[in-house]
């Protein structure tokens, strides 16, 4: 993944195609995950979908039209997740949760 420089709301590209921090919109599409990390313990809810562990930022999500996507930090950097369907949302959520756990 790669940082795009400037504007427009535009933060990563991924696979060749500018990746957009999520909009209201797909947060409330998002809104039984985000309910779900709120109760994991050791995450903090900083603004709407945006989560920290301590003082690092740990959870966001992202869209493009390709689908939702959240990006987790498991190690140093962020690991990109898709959570477009009910099966990568449960996915996620076990992800997160064994992370909270270590």
């Amino acid at each position: 993944m790669a940082v795009a420089a400037g504007g427009g709301g535009i933060r990563a590209l991924c696979d060749d195609h500018a990746v957009r921090h999520v909009t209201a919109a797909g947060l409330d599409e998002l809104d039984d995950v985000v309910s779900e990390l709120r109760g994991v313990d050791g995450l903090k809810e900083k603004s709407r979908g945006v989560f920290y562990r301590g003082s690092r930022a740990f959870l966001h999500f992202h869209e493009d039209p390709s689908g939702l996507y959240a990006d987790v930090r498991l190690d140093a950097d962020f690991d990109r997740m898709r959570v477009t369907t009910n099966a990568e949302r449960k996915r996620l959520l076990s992800v997160v949760r064994a992370a909270a756990l270590r």
